[in-house]
């Protein structure tokens, strides 16, 4: 990533006024543009997407020194898929409510829906406000060989049964840990749904909150995550464990996940590794995700992933990776947007290019 200092900060520095200086501003992003091949028992898909290794975004952030080791700060980063130009959608109140309108994701140009944020730091912590990743999702992801891109992403999110907040909340307000306590950090989140107290069994709709525990020293990593999103529907719960061994000549990982979306219980593991090779990386994953949503059965989809990222510099990599799922149980799960019936097996394929600046 490139540190840009962006022409208006370098204009409003240049003011007599202190309250406009500006310590630093950085535009940054990640275009990863990929050739995804999907093969169902129904129907095979062939298309160019996007995000196969890491996810496509285009951010800026920056940073201001208020003394007395306090500074402030904002993240502004938007997802976008490089294969149409095209913005990701974003949601406004953690509600099916706040969604874009079916077809129109992408239509509504570009949105800041990875992250949207103004914080306040100092040695007691951080304090952040706006749209951000739900503390439980950090798990999902930082435990994932494939960190949840591309066909290689576990099945514990990708069969995810706790809908909107799974990743992201809007209208939350976070603090975090400082980062001198020893390897220990954590963070809590608390977000609203902004519905009027006369909307009745709904006014709680979208409300949730979140909080995660940790430590890494060294080679181990360790965290522990749980959260809840409040409807009327039924309320939904996230609770998640993970851990890292980084041997040098590869790392180990695994998680655990429940998840609860109403009266349906959710139930899924990953276990992999990531081992640098040269300039390179191998990936891989075995994961699975289960729920009670079946009459009388527990549908269930087990997936194995494969991949391997090239370095052609430190910022542009070519990459391919290969995944295959079984479905039992009446589930339904497909690669790479094929489809294939019920407990059925399906197949996917990545090769692309991602470039960072």
């Amino acid at each position: 990533m490139k540190n840009i200092l962006i022409a208006v900060a370098a204009t409003s520095a240049a003011l007599t006024s202190p309250a406009y200086a500006q310590s630093s501003v950085t535009l940054f992003g990640i275009i990863d543009a990929t050739l995804a091949v999907g093969k169902g028992s129904l129907a095979d898909r062939t298309q160019l997407a996007n995000s196969g290794w890491n996810s496509s975004r285009l951010g800026f952030r920056g940073s201001e020194d208020l003394g007395g080791g306090m500074s402030a700060s904002f993240w502004l980063e938007a997802g976008f898929s490089p294969d149409s130009g095209v913005g990701a959608a974003t949601n406004t109140n953690n509600q099916a409510s706040g969604a874009a309108p079916a077809g129109a994701a992408g239509g509504q140009g570009l949105t800041f829906n990875r992250r949207s944020t103004v914080s306040l730091a100092g040695n007691w912590g951080e304090v952040r406000l706006g749209r951000d990743y739900t503390p439980q999702y950090w798990i999902l992801s930082d435990f994932d060989p494939f960190n949840n891109n591309g066909v290689g992403t576990s099945q514990t999110l990708n069969s995810i049964i706790t809908g909107v907040t799974s990743v992201r909340a809007s209208n939350s307000i976070g603090y975090s840990l400082p980062a001198t306590l020893g390897g220990i950090y954590g963070q809590a989140m608390y977000y609203l749904g902004e519905n009027p107290s006369n909307a009745g069994a709904t006014k709680d709709d979208g409300r949730g909150y979140g909080m995660r525990l940790g430590y890494a020293s060294g080679p181990l990593s360790v965290a522990i995550s749980t959260g809840q999103t409040k409807y009327a529907a039924g309320n939904t719960r996230q609770t998640n464990i993970g851990a890292h061994w980084d041997f040098g000549v590869a790392k180990l990982m695994g998680q655990l996940s429940r998840d609860k979306a109403g009266a349906t219980d959710g139930r899924g593991w990953v276990f992999g590794a990531i081992a640098p090779v040269g300039v390179g990386e191998f990936r891989i994953a075995l994961s699975e995700y289960k729920t009670d949503a079946g009459a009388g059965t527990e549908p269930r989809t087990r997936k194995l992933a494969l991949g391997y990222g090239h370095n052609l510099s430190k910022r542009t990599a070519v990459y391919t990776a290969y995944a295959r799922v079984r479905n039992s149980g009446g589930a339904t799960a497909a690669l790479n947007g094929a489809t294939t019936a019920a407990n059925a097996s399906s197949s996917g394929f990545d090769i692309g290019i991602r470039h960072r600046f």
